[in-house]
């Protein structure tokens, strides 16, 4: 069992590296555009949330208990309204002062 939670942990961990290589990678070589760079680095993270929450965190859709689901998603929620509402306050303020 024990041989199984620790090839599980090495398994996220390549993944994790290789989700965060691959963005430093198109920025220092400026591979692709730059919006399409923000796409794939958008793209990595979530990717990388998730890997995160399945190797190491050991959630699991199928088997977890609903109030950790239930939590899981009213924190996504938090972190939308959060992220969301601080973007939408700096591109006002970018529009208002025509930068």
């Amino acid at each position: 069992m024990q041989r199984r939670g620790l090839s599980s942990y090495l398994i996220g961990f390549v993944l994790a590296v290789v989700l965060t290589v691959i963005p430093f990678y198109l920025v220092y070589t400026h591979a692709l555009p730059a919006p399409r760079i923000m796409l794939v680095i958008a793209i990595a993270a979530v990717l990388q949330i998730l890997v995160h929450l399945h190797f190491f965190l050991h959630i699991n859709f199928t088997t977890t208990p609903k109030e950790n689901l239930l939590a899981l998603a009213f924190t996504a929620v938090l972190l939308f309204l959060m992220i969301g509402g601080s973007f939408w306050v700096m591109l006002d303020l970018h529009q208002r002062m025509a930068l």
